[in-house]
Order: C-alpha cells, then sequence, then structure tokens
C-alpha cells in the first residue's frame, strides 16, 4: 500500500510527521514523501527541513494521499499543477486525507464540494469557500475522504485510517507501539474549551507566526 505524503515549503512538521509516524507501521505501507519538486521543504519557521525524494510525476496513483496544512498552503491554493495532480490522485486513491489547512488544498482542488470537513479552528470558516460544510470535530470522515482539525489531530486521523485500512487490532497496537496515550496538562486543546484571553493570545501568536 502506497501512502504519499504531499511535502512543501510552509508546511507544518507534525501534520506530515504524526501521520507518518503511524502510517509507515502498517505491515506492506510504503510512504513516499512528494513535492512539485524533489530535495528539502522547509517547515513554516524555517527551522527544519523534511526531505521528498520524489516528484508529483514520480507519484500518480498512490492508494492513500496526506495533505499536511501550515502557512504555505495558502501560496498553493491557486497552483493549478499541484491541484490537478490532487484531483488526478483523488480519483484512484482508496483514502484521501489531509491535516489541518491541508484541507484547503482538497477544498481548491474539489475534493471537498458538498461534503463536512475540518481544518484548523482559525481556517474553518475558509471551508465554506470550496463547497465544503465546516464541522468542528477533530477527524471528519465522509468516504473515502478523511479530513483532520490542527497539527496534533493528524495522529488521531491516522490512527483512524489505520484501523480502515488494515483493522482496529492494527491500529490499537500503532497506538501502543508509538505510546500516544495523551494526558495534556490543560484543558485547552480545543476553542470550545479555552477562554478567550487564550484564544486571543493563540490569535496573535499565530498572525505573528505567518508575519514571519
Amino acid at each position: 500500500m502506497q501512502v504519499a505524503i504531499l511535502l512543501f515549503d510552509g508546511l507544518t512538521a507534525l501534520d506530515a510527521v504524526g501521520p507518518y509516524e503511524v502510517l509507515w507501521r502498517m505491515q506492506d505501507a510504503e510512504i513516499a514523501f512528494v513535492a512539485a519538486e524533489p530535495g528539502p521543504k522547509w517547515t513554516d519557521n524555517r527551522a527544519l527541513a523534511l526531505v521528498a525524494e520524489r516528484s508529483l510525476s514520480d507519484v500518480q496513483q498512490p492508494d492513500i494521499l496526506v495533505v499536511p496544512g501550515g502557512f504555505g498552503t495558502r501560496a498553493l491554493l491557486a497552483d493549478e499543477a499541484l491541484l490537478d495532480w490532487i484531483r488526478r490522485v483523488h480519483a484512484t486513491s482508496v483514502w484521501t486525507t489531509s491535516v489541518c489547512t491541508g484541507s484547503l488544498l482538497l477544498g481548491a482542488a474539489g475534493v471537498l464540494q458538498g461534503l463536512d470537513a475540518t481544518t484548523h479552528w482559525l481556517s474553518l470558516d475558509r471551508l465554506a469557500e470550496f463547497g465544503a460544510r465546516p464541522v468542528q470535530e477533530r477527524v471528519v470522515r465522509q468516504g473515502k475522504v478523511i479530513t483532520a482539525a490542527g497539527v496534533s489531530a493528524g495522529i488521531d486521523m491516522a490512527l483512524t485510517l489505520a484501523a480502515l485500512a488494515a483493522g482496529d487490532d492494527v491500529a490499537r497496537a500503532i497506538q501502543l507501539n508509538i505510546e500516544y496515550d495523551p494526558h495534556p496538562p490543560f484543558d485547552t486543546g480545543s476553542p470550545r474549551r479555552a477562554p478567550p484571553e487564550v484564544i486571543e493570545r493563540a490569535r496573535a501568536g499565530s498572525r505573528a507566526a505567518q508575519a514571519r
């Protein structure tokens, strides 16, 4: 089973690495990091690079597509070559997935038209621009399309996908192997529970990071 994880400059590292850590552990999984051009792709803070070893033209019919998010997605919303590749891959994929604002790229490619979908809470309203129905949930499945909320939600999405692709027992074993048993020190991981002052601090931090 070939898993294509899209890379681009300005991606959020955990959006790609979280699903990678889950999905490579499925038996017979082949992970392909792909980009418009092979080579290192810098994360959104330019402190880390992930390497794409294959170009889009090298990977045409993966079984699973994972589209991460990050500030770099904004510049790609009008990249017709990339969007056309997503459309072609989606036409034959078993599963088409996204993490965080990667769902905006799926939306721009027309994949989310008429579907429930989620993304990072700061960008949730933008999904409607692409004909999707925004849903504030951690993981949303609509047929073969699975979208995840922000950053860490990609791990939940990948475990959901592993269960669908390989069975619940495999997914449970993977969860144990990566010791995914979160007990965060604060209960502010969702805007539905975070107090207003924390939400505003998060908004300000995102604006500052995007302006770097």
